[in-house]
C-alpha cells in the first residue's frame, strides 16, 4: 500500500505544479518519493519469484524522477504529477520487456507493461517472432490468465500503423499484431485501491499475467 500522504502530495502537486511550492515542499516530496520506492522494491521482491531476471533490481533505480522534459514540449509544468517505475532486465533504459506501475490519482493509475517504442531494428526483431511463432503469440494473450488482468494489448491508432509494414504479407493472420509499434497491456488500478494493502497483491498479479509475454518479447530480441 502506499500512504495516504504520498496520494495528498501528488494531488496537491496537480493544483500547484511550479517550483516555488514544490521547493516549500521538499520534505512531503522527499517522503512521498521514499513511500513509492519502499512500495516498488516490495513489488519486484515479489514478482521476482516468478520473473527470476529482475531479482536484481534496486526499486530507487527503476523509479523515474519527477521532473518533466520541458524542452520540446508547449507544456511548461515543471514537474509530473505521478509516480512512475519501469521495472525491466537489465534496468529502466533497457531495451528489453518489463513491467510498469503509474501511480496517478485521478483515476490515472494502472499497471502493466510490455515493449515501448523500440527502435526499429528491434522492432522488426519482434515483429519476425509473431510472425514465425504467431500461434504461440496468440496462445499468450488470449490465455484465461491474461485476459482477466488486460483483455488484450493495447492497439490504439497512437502505437499502430494503418498498413502492414513491409516485408510482411498483408493478409498475414498475424497483421493486427504485426502493424504495432509498441507492444503493451495495462490495467486500471482505481484511486480508492491505492492506499490499501491489496494494493501490491493486485500490481504483482498483473505483473504475473503479463510474464508469458514478456518472455515471449524478450527471447525475440536476445
Amino acid at each position: 500500500m502506499l500512504h495516504l500522504s504520498t496520494i495528498k502530495f501528488l494531488k496537491d502537486l496537480k493544483k500547484n505544479n511550479n517550483k516555488g511550492w514544490f521547493d516549500s515542499h521538499r520534505e512531503a516530496y522527499d517522503a512521498a518519493k521514499k513511500d513509492y520506492i519502499d512500495f516498488i522494491q516490495l513489488v519486484i521482491d515479489r514478482h521476482a519469484k516468478t520473473d527470476q531476471t529482475i531479482g536484481s533490481l534496486k526499486a530507487k533505480e527503476c523509479v523515474f524522477r519527477i521532473n518533466r522534459d520541458i524542452r520540446f514540449s508547449k507544456d511548461k509544468t515543471p514537474y509530473k504529477t505521478n509516480l512512475g517505475a519501469s521495472i525491466n532486465r537489465g534496468g529502466k533504459k533497457s531495451i528489453f520487456s518489463g513491467y510498469y506501475f503509474h501511480c496517478e490519482p485521478g483515476g490515472k493509475s494502472f499497471a502493466g507493461g510490455g515493449l515501448w517504442m523500440p527502435m526499429p531494428p528491434d522492432l522488426k526483431k519482434v515483429r519476425q517472432e509473431i510472425d514465425y511463432c504467431f500461434d504461440e503469440f496468440k496462445n499468450i494473450i488470449t490465455s484465461k490468465k491474461f485476459k482477466k488482468v488486460y483483455k488484450d494489448l493495447y492497439r490504439e491508432e497512437d502505437v499502430s500503423l494503418v498498413k502492414v509494414p513491409q516485408g510482411f504479407d498483408k493478409n498475414n493472420p498475424a497483421a493486427d499484431y504485426i502493424k504495432l509499434k509498441s507492444f503493451i497491456a495495462m490495467k486500471e488500478i482505481p484511486d480508492s485501491l491505492l492506499s490499501t494493502k491489496d494494493l501490491a497483491k493486485q500490481v504483482a498479479e498483473a505483473f504475473d499475467a503479463l510474464y508469458p509475454l514478456v518472455q515471449f518479447i524478450n527471447r525475440s530480441l536476445e
